[in-house]
């Protein structure tokens, strides 16, 4: 099931969004345009959480399975490194919401302040050279028209990382870290699969996933308990 989910969420990525580059009008008239938008956010936030799963190992029992689909998953997201990833994602884990979390932002929490510190910790020289030759590559190699390549490939992946750094560290990890949420210094959202499934695949479950880091997004909804 993992690897299904995985190869689906990495299909219909790569599907919608050569659907969009090649056929959406980019237009501020364009109703379709927000939608297809949206659809292709929730499509790049599904590739990083597969990434993040294959760091846990949920993917795949095959562990060149796992990693392969994670890095891959990753790449498409942004150029990232999987084995970069991978030992930080071990890191917080170990000292979630200490200083020597690199997720973490012990100084003033703003929300922006902590996302460009969040963002600053994992982009690489290397991710910029990437993510620069695919950006030529789409436009100059591919002729897709530019607005298309940034309103239909870039602004989903940012809006994408804004979800994922709300809903998956922001929201649960921010002070003041009460007593609920010990031991893992992580909150939760209310009961509500569909909202879950919709705001970030279950990731919101935030306590249960740090509680059972070996569930899977697709059956994180089982570990949710009525009281919590």
């Amino acid at each position: 099931m993992g690897v299904l989910a995985g190869v689906l969420i990495i299909i219909f990525w790569l599907a919608h969004l050569t659907y969009i580059l090649t056929t959406v009008e980019v237009s501020f008239t364009n109703p379709w345009m927000y939608f297809h938008i949206v659809v292709q956010a929730y499509l790049y936030t599904g590739l990083f959480i597969t990434g993040h799963d294959a760091m846990h190992g949920t993917v795949s029992s095959r562990r060149w399975l796992n990693h392969f689909l994670g890095g891959l998953a990753v790449f498409l997201f942004a150029g990232m490194s999987y084995k970069r990833l991978r030992s930080n994602h071990r890191r917080h884990h170990l000292y979630v919401a200490t200083p020597e979390d690199p997720d973490y932002h012990v100084g003033k929490q703003n929300f922006f302040v902590w996302w460009g510190h969040f963002m600053w910790r994992y982009l690489t020289i290397l991710q910029i050279v990437i993510m620069a030759i695919l950006y030529n590559i789409l436009v100059w190699g591919l002729h897709i028209p530019e607005p298309r390549v940034v309103v239909f490939y870039i602004l989903p992946a940012i809006l994408a990382t804004l979800q994922l750094f709300y809903v998956g560290t922001y929201l649960p990890h921010r002070r003041p870290h009460e007593a609920s949420m010990e031991p893992h210094k992580a909150r939760t959202q209310k009961k509500n699969h569909l909202w879950a499934m919709v705001s970030c695949y279950f990731f919101g479950y935030h306590y249960e996933h740090h509680e059972t880091p070996k569930t899977p997004w697709w059956q994180l909804y089982k570990t949710k308990k009525d009281d919590r």
